[in-house]
């Protein structure tokens, strides 16, 4: 299986600049969003450090597989699934580092989407409430769990529609990479299948279209993977436009 990619970003039509990044690295099979946070442009500067701290650590760890890691290896998951959660661990610590270290960067943080695709599977590492989406036989599935305040609360609480959608605190995310020293990584894997597409998506676009959107304008630009992101761009756009949007599209061949 082969995988064919695209990504675009959008700074929205509300915000002064754009504090999403993404990273397409197709030599390791390793894509990336990170949604970031923080005064001036420190949410910038976290989202761009997270991708190419993880970046750096898969191109290290390709080049010399003796490097040495700076975390010890979970013996519950495999070499590939520790590959990517420590990077993102390690990106965690560069971030919260530098936070404390600069007064302009006081306070900020990032989410986190890394998607690594492995010779029998998909590993996705997540912190924070992007989004990774499977479409596969016309049916679109949230693969990833919202570190969301909301999250937690649906998970407590039975709440209907009208609350959720009238949720005073829709914004507050309970886990990213920058809050603390360490930071906990949800690993999870699947087996791929020819045919699915992966959207990988900050909530500047899972916050203002449906899901059924999201899957109908990737399915409606078939294989032109870049018309799909501009698609999923301009219908978050047309909904309002309130956040910095990314979206990185991933198709299996």
């Amino acid at each position: 299986m082969k995988v064919q990619f695209a990504g675009q970003t959008d700074v929205g039509l509300k915000r002064g600049h754009n504090e999403d990044s993404f990273f397409l690295m197709a030599e390791q099979n390793l894509y990336m969003v990170a949604d970031g946070m923080g005064g001036h442009s420190a949410g910038e500067v976290a989202s761009r450090m997270a991708v190419e701290t993880v970046a750096q650590f898969f191109r290290d760890t390709a080049e010399d597989e003796d490097v040495t890691w700076p975390y010890k290896l979970d013996k519950s998951h495999s070499y590939e699934e520790n590959r990517l959660a420590t990077g993102v661990m390690l990106a965690n610590r560069r971030i919260h580092e530098s936070a404390a270290t600069n007064a302009q960067q006081k306070g900020m943080g990032t989410t986190v989407i890394g998607v690594h695709f492995v010779r029998d599977g998909i590993i996705i590492g997540h912190v924070g409430d992007s989004r990774v989406y499977r479409v596969r036989n016309g049916a679109i599935d949230q693969l990833t769990e919202d570190h969301s305040l909301l999250n937690d609360y649906i998970k407590m609480k039975d709440l209907t529609p009208e609350e959720i959608e009238n949720f005073p605190h829709k914004n507050v995310i309970v886990r990213a990479l920058g809050m603390k020293e360490s930071v906990q990584v949800d690993v999870l894997t699947y087996r791929p299948e020819v045919g699915d597409y992966y959207v990988l998506c900050s909530d500047g676009l899972c916050g203002m279209i449906s899901d059924d959107e999201i899957c109908q304008r990737v399915l409606d630009n078939g294989e032109d993977l870049e018309a799909a992101c501009q698609s999923l761009i301009d219908g978050a756009n047309a909904a309002g436009g309130t956040d910095n949007i990314t979206a990185v599209v991933l198709r299996i061949i």
